[in-house]
């Protein structure tokens, strides 16, 4: 991946969404030849000369120091996940050395006794996953939950490619567009974290490749946190669940996120959860594979 280019098309995507009105600039009228803020314009709201803000924009990031991306993170009203990917893409871009081609990721272990502990909660759905969104690992319910996805018998089973490549995902996830707009929200975190990841620049070319979508909304810049939100989706075997999930970083593993789900007690999805934990009990016997849990891979 082209860190000068990230950084230069993110600042540029930025600086489009925002009019005058928003930057509480002064309209004179007048025609604009580009959507949103000028460049003059967000380095004059940032504290900085024109001439330094094109530099950067430009892709140019050597010596940028906290204030000057504090100040532009203010300019463009970044969020909190639009200022952390921000940070990043300087970081990247300001690395003046690639890894060595072949070591650019490492093999992350899951053992078994972080099996065991995901095992124990079998009141709730658990989803462990890496940047790249490959499925890590996952207890009976959690499987359960997501059986479609696991009859995909190409590893590492991958949620990008269900979303985007699986026609079952069109059904299973009641409000698909939006679940693609965050997943590639996502994978844009994970490029701007980790540029030289071998295996992330070929899932976004494959997935570029085959989804004209996956195309378009890759290129709007957009990035988000997974932390919490709910999950609505059509389960084939006990139908309709509104799903509430917190995402936890696993803080002996970098880079990996435990997905907890939970309904609402006494709620028609939790009714539903409790049945298909009854139907795992009898369709499921192994969580996921023990290859893939011992041979996950994380940049």
């Amino acid at each position: 991946m082209d860190n000068q280019n990230d950084l230069s098309e993110f600042l540029v995507s930025r600086r489009a969404k925002l009019n005058l009105q928003q930057a509480g600039l002064p309209d004179y009228g007048g025609r604009r030849r580009v959507p949103g803020l000028r460049r003059e314009e967000v380095a004059l709201l940032a504290g900085m000369s024109s001439e330094y803000y094109k530099r950067l924009e430009r892709g140019h990031a050597k010596g940028v120091s906290e204030a000057v991306i504090n100040g532009i993170s203010r300019a463009l009203q970044l969020d909190a996940a639009e200022q952390a990917h921000f940070y990043e893409l300087i970081r990247s871009a300001n690395t003046s050395t690639r890894p060595p081609r072949g070591r650019t990721t490492r093999k992350t272990q899951l053992g078994a006794a972080f099996q065991q502990t995901i095992d124990a909660m079998n009141s709730v759905p658990v989803f462990v996953q890496n940047g790249r969104l490959d499925a890590i690992a996952t207890n009976q319910l959690g499987r359960a939950v997501f059986s479609p996805m696991f009859e995909d018998t190409s590893q590492p089973l991958n949620a990008a490619r269900f979303v985007f490549l699986d026609d079952r995902a069109q059904t299973f996830y009641q409000d698909w567009e939006a679940n693609t707009r965050q997943i590639v929200a996502l994978l844009r975190v994970e490029a701007g974290r980790s540029p030289y990841d071998r295996e992330l620049s070929d899932l976004v070319g494959e997935l570029s490749t085959r989804s004209e979508l996956f195309r378009k909304l890759w290129g709007s810049h957009d990035v988000r946190e997974h932390r919490s939100g709910t999950k609505s989706i059509h389960h084939p075997v006990v139908g309709d669940l509104e799903l509430n999930y917190l995402g936890l970083d696993v803080s002996s593993e970098k880079g990996i996120q435990m997905l907890v789900f939970s309904a609402e007690p006494g709620s028609a999805s939790h009714d539903g959860l409790q049945l298909l934990a009854s139907w795992a009990q009898t369709h499921l016997r192994d969580a996921l594979p023990k290859s893939t849990i011992n041979n996950a891979h994380n940049s």
